[in-house]
């Protein structure tokens, strides 16, 4: 491999006012130029005219929704013929439960609602949480789960990343719901498309947040990255720049290969820029996949040149083939008003900036509530050496979110602790979003409804047993697949060995122990849950950042050093 082992230090140049700003001004602006687009405070932007089928029946409703950076792809989609409702996360980081559980609800027409889900762990996640929430909507999920990349062959491992195909199943899907059809076919069609649905991306050069003006991964000179992801994840191979139509064949001969695409296929072929690629590159990447795609006997029965779905502005592309038929191309074929398909420009409109109610619960009054003031004093000051620790072996959000969550709070912390448990997993659920927002949300939810009736080392041990399992049952993960389990199960099994009626002061320590042991054994796990099991090898040698929070909630120095 080729990358270098030091921190990349480029800086590069956006058009912002306050980065704390950048999202919510960006938002305001894009929905003052969409024709058909109001935003809504719970976290979501909805469709302004009705959501009726073409004979202005009530129809199916279409959800989808991701982490920002991602535009056109999802807002862009947002119209007649194509999505209801749009909900957006933070920069490269899931939409929370609370922002698509309303979405959902506004959303159905009495029909249902579709939620598209492109297979990531924190969007899986929070679709799954609030389709429990969305309390008497009928609910369908669509996983879109198309690049070759991440495909490993197993079981075990998160599997394929959503990627390009996604705007594709959105299409087809939205027409169908337009044209009438009733859940259970319009998640049908859709699921179809997806299976149908392979991708792959290559980049010749990292691309960089707004916000910080930080690359997202080194990439020596004359190198690029295949398999990368649209988080700004790297590739899953670093090679020396070869021609635009190696680059084709490679990409399109792994497809091909996993995708099972065979001579005498008709196809949708979507060549996608992830940002920084300009149109000319992409219209000779296209040249060079027509020619390749001839020489196999496959026909492109549509094309897509254009850039749709993009990691903020990673110069690379991606290319999506889909196997059609006569009906999956008519459903593509249908008028949509969705604007980045493209279709109507709009002229201005005032709007308010796109920022996301939240009424803190956290206690306001109260005596001081020591453990967990303790816990947060650990965590404040860490939030940058937990996100360059969540670069090194993710996607580099984790320390981010942890700030948007708790980076405000004012200390001492007042009052019982259920009530300030209940109060930072509200902050983690509405705040935060993402992955750690999902799990530390639940986490703190849980162990607030064990310690309810006291806080006794017993009672604690069983909030946290309960949590263990909540959590588990939420992303799957189990212990050895390095995520926060590997802190909490040990943490878990410590408590339940104590003295059950002595006070949860006084087993502190020694819950700490067991989790700060877990956290330590991180660093030579292989991650199989989560973004960082997309980097393999990568990952091994740092501890995951989610673990180490875990351990500091019982105690600890609050210092990432230690686990290095």
């Amino acid at each position: 491999m080729s990358h270098s082992d030091t921190k990349s230090t480029a800086q590069h140049k956006s058009f912002r006012n306050d980065a704390d700003a950048f999202l919510p001004e960006a938002l305001s602006g894009f929905i003052a130029s969409h024709p058909d687009a109001t935003w809504h405070d719970a976290g979501f932007i909805g469709l302004d005219s009705a959501i009726e089928t073409q004979d202005g029946q009530p129809a199916v409703a279409l959800v989808s929704g991701g982490g920002s950076g991602h535009e056109p792809m999802h807002a862009g989609f947002l119209g007649q013929g194509m999505l209801a409702a749009v909900c957006p996360g933070l920069l490269f980081t899931s939409p929370n439960a609370v922002q698509v559980t309303e979405a959902t609800k506004w959303a159905d027409q009495g029909r249902g609602v579709v939620h598209i889900v492109k297979n990531y762990t924190g969007d899986v996640m929070n679709f799954t949480v609030a389709r429990r929430y969305a309390e008497g909507v009928d609910t369908r999920e669509v996983l879109v789960a198309d690049d070759v990349a991440t495909d490993k062959g197993d079981e075990d491992g998160p599997g394929r990343r959503g990627t390009g195909a996604t705007i594709i199943v959105e299409k087809i899907a939205g027409a169908a719901a337009k044209r009438g059809d009733d859940l259970d076919a319009v998640a049908d069609i859709a699921t179809r498309t997806a299976e149908a649905s392979r991708s792959m991306s290559v980049a010749l050069g990292a691309g960089f947040l707004p916000t910080t003006g930080r690359e997202t991964f080194d990439l020596d000179p004359g190198q690029m990255e295949v398999g990368v992801g649209i988080h700004g994840e790297p590739g899953v191979d670093n090679k020396d720049i070869e021609s635009a139509a190696d680059i084709v064949e490679d990409l399109l001969g792994t497809i091909i290969d996993k995708g099972s695409f065979t001579k005498g296929d008709r196809v949708i072929c979507l060549v996608n820029g992830l940002g920084g690629a300009t149109p000319l590159e992409l219209s000779l990447l296209f040249g060079e996949a027509n020619k390749y795609l001839a020489a196999k006997g496959i026909t492109v029965a549509r094309s897509m040149v254009g850039t749709y779905v993009t990691s903020v502005n990673m110069h690379g592309a991606s290319i999506t083939l889909t196997k059609v038929d006569d009906e999956m191309l008519a459903l593509f074929d249908a008028p949509t008003a969705a604007p980045a398909w493209p279709h109507t420009l709009a002229g201005t409109k005032d709007t308010k900036p796109a920022e996301v109610t939240f009424e803190d619960r956290l206690p306001k009054g109260g005596e001081d509530n020591a453990w967990l003031t303790a816990f947060l004093e650990r965590l404040q000051p860490a939030f940058d050496e937990l996100t360059e620790l969540d670069r090194r072996a993710g996607d580099g959000d984790f320390g981010q979110n942890m700030e948007a969550a708790f980076g405000s709070v004012q200390l001492p912390l007042r009052g019982g602790d259920s009530d300030v448990l209940r109060g930072l997993a509200q902050r983690m659920l509405v705040l935060a979003g993402g992955t750690s927002g999902a799990v530390y949300g639940v986490l703190f939810n849980e162990l607030a409804a064990g310690l309810d009736n006291g806080s006794s080392t017993g009672e604690f041990a069983a909030a946290l047993k309960s949590a263990v399992e909540a959590i588990a049952e939420l992303g799957g993960a189990k212990r050895g697949d390095r995520t926060v389990l590997d802190a909490l199960i040990p943490a878990a099994e410590r408590a339940a060995e104590l003295d059950a009626s002595a006070p949860l002061g006084d087993s502190l320590a020694a819950i700490h122990e067991a989790a700060h042991a877990g956290a330590l054994e991180t660093r030579e796990l292989d991650a199989r849950k989560g973004r960082a099991s997309y980097l393999g090898e990568r990952s091994k040698g740092v501890a995951d950042p989610g673990a180490i929070v875990a351990s500091w909630l019982f105690g600890g120095s609050g210092k990432v050093s230690e686990f290095n």
